[in-house]
């Protein structure tokens, strides 16, 4: 995938929400951002245990804040920045949102499984099976620096000797 200068700028701001969420308890280090002709409409960083929600994702705090931004629920022609791929509720939201197109860094291989659901569930699937040929989703775009958000940092340790020491 050939990303642009636009891509990578929005992509940079994702990462800075997700390191700005790790830092602060009970957010947790996804960053989103949502951009509709060069203008950020919505962003966020996942709130789950600050809001005690389990919904609070970073891409359904930064839906939510666009449409109360618009005061429109639909996001037509919006592109999605994500750190993190998409889980199969915030690629439902965003099917029913109409955005035009996810772009996420890290995906599914990239990160340790705890971040994803224990079947394999593919997003595109989502996508394909609501029949939103107007939806792309694109994946890898920064994924050192996205994956770095993720990835333990005693990676050459197996995961599960981390918690054993």
């Amino acid at each position: 995938m050939a990303w642009n200068n636009e891509d990578a700028t929005w992509m940079r701001r994702a990462i800075e929400l997700a390191r700005q969420g790790e830092a602060q308890p009970g957010k947790n280090p996804i960053g989103c951002v949502i951009v509709r002709d060069g203008v950020v409409i919505g962003e966020g960083c996942n709130e789950v245990g600050l809001r005690h929600d389990p919904t609070a994702h970073a891409e359904i705090v930064s839906m939510r804040r666009a449409g109360q931004k618009l005061e429109c629920h639909e996001l037509r022609d919006a592109v999605l920045y994500t750190t993190l791929q998409p889980c199969g509720m915030c690629t439902m939201a965003s099917v029913w949102a109409k955005i035009g197109r996810i772009v996420f860094g890290a995906g599914r291989d990239d990160v340790h499984a705890m971040y994803f659901e224990d079947r394999h569930l593919d997003t595109v699937d989502f996508i394909r099976d609501a029949f939103r040929k107007d939806l792309s989703l694109e994946g890898g775009l920064m994924v050192r620096e996205c994956a770095a958000l993720y990835v333990p940092p005693d990676a050459h340790v197996p995961y599960s000797e981390q918690f054993n020491r």
